[in-house]
């Protein structure tokens, strides 16, 4: 089993091909949990994404409106049963990452996943994503693509903030909602950006929680929601969303022997990720 990290590869680069100026480099794998046996593939000069499959998974149920809000999020409007409408109201919070890196005379380009946080500009996501890049771009839903600057990165979390400078209008915040309340057995959604696939959505359930997995800064990460829902390379940084729309998790990796969704996938707690949000926007660099 590898465990891999979800920015580029399970952890590691970019789902779209990786644009080289030198010859192509095969990924690298992060050193190999026993236990869970996780690795991290690094594609050199990529990021590492998981990815969202196609695969919707809807209700048969009386529709019932349930609203979503919070002080910082758009608030969602869902009728039970209808996941077009939560991914027609969460998919404008959702951007892909595009980040070029160069080392040792090479330059890569690989693609991740983010969460818009504020109408400031702020986008949460994942550090293996960002970290080493020399360019940062943003692309949203409506296909605008904007420069991006590293506001903050905790590596040993694996989080990281960028920021934008665009309008407010163009910045649709997501409702960040309450990890400690999900349940194994809970529908979930990943929204992200797959192989470049940018704003596909997989769907499924939480199989477990408080799983661990190596972060990129070699630290363990915990508390981590396991999900059967599609995440491949692509989508790391991405959301994890519930039924009503909130995001519970950050997309971040997952455990699998041929470097592709396999079914077990790990998403960082939001209530992990908020903790230190209010750090990471004000420059934390660990």
């Amino acid at each position: 089993m590898i465990a891999q990290d979800f920015q580029h590869g399970p952890f590691q680069p970019a789902p779209t091909a990786p644009a080289v100026t030198a010859p192509p480099q095969q990924p690298r794998k992060r050193p190999v949990l026993r236990a869970a046996m996780i690795t991290s593939i690094f594609l050199l000069g990529s990021i590492a994404g998981g990815t969202a499959g196609a695969a919707v998974l809807t209700r048969a149920q009386t529709p019932t409106v349930t609203t979503a809000s919070s002080s910082t999020g758009t608030s969602l409007n869902v009728a039970a049963g209808s996941v077009a409408a939560l991914y027609s109201q969460a998919v404008p919070g959702v951007v892909t990452i595009t980040q070029v890196t160069s080392q040792f005379g090479q330059t890569g380009q690989g693609t991740g996943s983010g969460i818009v946080v504020d109408t400031q500009g702020h986008i949460l996501t994942n550090a293996h994503v960002v970290s080493g890049a020399q360019q940062i771009r943003v692309t949203f839903s409506d296909g605008q693509t904007v420069a991006a600057t590293l506001a903050g990165i905790d590596t040993t979390a694996d989080l990281a903030v960028i920021k934008v400078s665009v309008a407010a209008s163009s910045l649709h915040p997501l409702t960040l909602g309450n990890s400690n309340s999900v349940q194994v057995g809970d529908s979930v959604y990943a929204i992200g950006a797959p192989f470049g696939l940018s704003g596909s959505l997989s769907a499924g359930v939480v199989s477990a929680l408080n799983r661990s997995n190596p972060a990129s800064g070699g630290a363990s990460l915990s508390h981590l929601i396991q999900t059967d829902a599609a995440i491949n390379p692509g989508d790391s940084g991405g959301p994890l969303l519930n039924a009503q729309g909130q995001v519970i998790g950050i997309n971040d990796s997952i455990e699998s022997p041929v470097d592709g969704n396999v079914g077990v996938g790990f998403a960082i707690s939001i209530n992990q990720a908020t903790q230190l949000l209010p750090a990471l926007e004000k420059g934390l660099n660990q």
